[in-house]
């Protein structure tokens, strides 16, 4: 991905497109304050980025991360520059455990550290005067919101912030005294707020406190009428897996009273365990699904979303377990979270479900083949792949350079990656599980084959399977209509398939 600039206040001006000459994914940042520089990142693998900068005046980029003489890997976000233009903030998780804040002096080409907590800082912003700094902290998927003065170092939390949802964007006025955020929560769509802070004129004896600022929500995205106190919020849970490794999920359980008396009995709920994509990603307290969650919830279904390890947002270890082992230890956590579930008084045992996109489609196929056993009622795959082997050999070139690293060598290690695919796996299916397949014709990262060959075979064994093909999709959906058809056929199916 190129990054353009063009000079809009003259109309003539020719557009500059930076590194067009170097390959990359190019992700632009922040002007220096005289505008004469600007920096920006780039993706290199996974786990490896470069920050570059561009002098406006001769076009020339520069590479300051890493620099020429070190063999350093790490993430890179920029950020915003000092008001002397002598440096920039930086985001990275470089030679450290988290994604923590520092500063690039750039007469000294060196990073220095600001803030390293035992969190990934996510977001930071700087007020025009330079005293005042703002970030947030990704901490068990919520975001947290932290402001600090940097002329006489106090610093505080912005409470009514936090456990609240996950922060897109943030914002800090020029003066300091109001921060604009653009945030999301799984009771609604993504909207904007402006925290009135005022740090400047904080009293004495409320310093160093924890901050319960003024809050207004600008922006009401949500539709459909529906009012947010009756949509339900997740509770964090956290349980052990097969190695003693604790695992983090958020846990959607509908409100008690929604319980179907029958016989004067309370019945109990069927669950549904969904597996966030990626590998490396993680399940956040947000509206994901558009809504999907909320929809299976008021049809008295359960659903948890376990951060498996491979997971972001617990650190640099954590999220390398899953490096080489699709289809390894990352299985039994799933596994786990069943078996935590199944352990609820509460849960139907004989009403299970799993649902995932991507990587997290792979891991559904996996479920309903490797942990038959659980006997699931329904399983809904969307553009996940069935087969490693092909897998690797079919993505596209841009990312066969870290496939042996997360996945694995489709040459050199076929019998592994073939022992890790749900494909092998299909006669062990359950007869009584249903499934859900949904793909993208035109999918380049996740071919329509891997999902035409798990088709092909369990119809052969008259399973009960439904194929969705897209023709006009890839891997996803960008078209808005094709979106809520997919997910309101998803829905329809795990409601008709776990319900009583």
């Amino acid at each position: 991905m190129l990054v353009y600039i063009k000079d809009i206040t003259n109309v003539d001006s020719s557009k500059i497109c930076i590194a067009d000459n170097i390959e990359g994914w190019y992700i632009p940042g922040y002007w220096s304050p005289d505008n004469k520089k600007l920096n920006c990142s780039q993706l290199v693998t996974l786990t490896d980025y470069v920050i570059w900068l561009l002098d406006i005046e001769t076009s020339e980029m520069v590479k300051v991360i890493p620099s020429e003489d070190k063999m350093q890997k790490g993430r890179f976000t920029v950020g915003p520059w000092s008001p002397d233009g002598k440096g920039f903030y930086v985001i990275s998780d470089l030679e450290r455990e988290f994604a923590n804040l520092a500063f690039y002096d750039i007469d000294k080409s060196k990073l220095e550290w600001i803030l390293t907590p035992r969190y990934d800082i996510e977001l930071a912003d700087l007020s025009s005067g330079g005293t005042l700094l703002a970030w947030t902290e990704n901490i068990d998927g919520y975001s947290s919101t932290f402001i600090k003065n940097l002329d006489n170092g106090q610093t505080e939390e912005i409470t009514n912030l936090s456990s609240i949802g996950v922060i897109e964007d943030l914002k800090l006025s020029p003066n300091g005294n109001r921060i604009g955020i653009m945030m999301t929560t799984p009771a609604s769509l993504s909207d904007i707020y402006v925290i009135d802070i005022n740090m400047n004129n904080e009293k004495e004896e409320y310093k160093n406190k924890k901050r319960k600022s003024s809050v207004q929500k600008i922006s009401h995205s949500f539709l459909a009428n529906i009012p947010e106190n009756i949509l339900i919020r997740p509770e964090l849970i956290k349980y052990k897996s097969f190695d003693g490794l604790e695992i983090s999920a958020l846990l959607y359980k509908p409100k008690e009273e929604r319980y179907r008396v029958v016989d004067n009995k309370a019945t109990k709920f069927g669950a549904i365990l969904s597996i966030h994509g990626g590998a490396t990603a993680q399940e956040r307290p947000s509206y994901d699904y558009s809504g999907l969650y909320q929809y299976l919830l008021n049809n008295r279904l359960v659903v948890i979303t376990p951060n498996f390890r491979g997971s972001t947002g617990y650190g640099k270890s954590f999220e390398k377990k899953i490096y080489h082992d699709w289809g390894g230890d990352e299985l039994q956590d799933l596994e786990y979270a069943i078996k935590w579930l199944k352990s609820q008084d509460w849960i139907d045992a004989n009403r299970i479900g799993v649902f995932g996109a991507s990587f997290g489609g792979f891991a559904t196929l996996s479920c309903i083949t490797r942990l038959s056993q659980y006997n699931w009622n329904a399983a809904v795959d969307i553009v996940g792949p069935s087969n490693l082997v092909t897998f690797a050999k079919a993505v596209p070139e841009h990312w066969k350079r870290f496939m042996g690293e997360l996945v694995g060598d489709p040459e050199k290690e076929e019998d592994f990656l073939k022992e890790r695919s749900p494909i092998t796996y299909v006669d062990l299916i359950s007869p009584t599980t249903s499934l859900l397949v949904i793909q993208g014709a035109n999918n380049p990262r996740v071919v329509k084959n891997e999902s035409d060959k798990i088709v092909e075979r369990l119809k052969g064994k008259n399973m009960d399977i439904e194929y969705m093909v897209f023709e006009d999709e890839g891997h996803g959906f960008t078209k808005y209509s094709n979106l809520v058809k997919a997910l309101k056929r998803s829905a329809e199916f795990l409601v008709k398939k776990l319900s009583i």
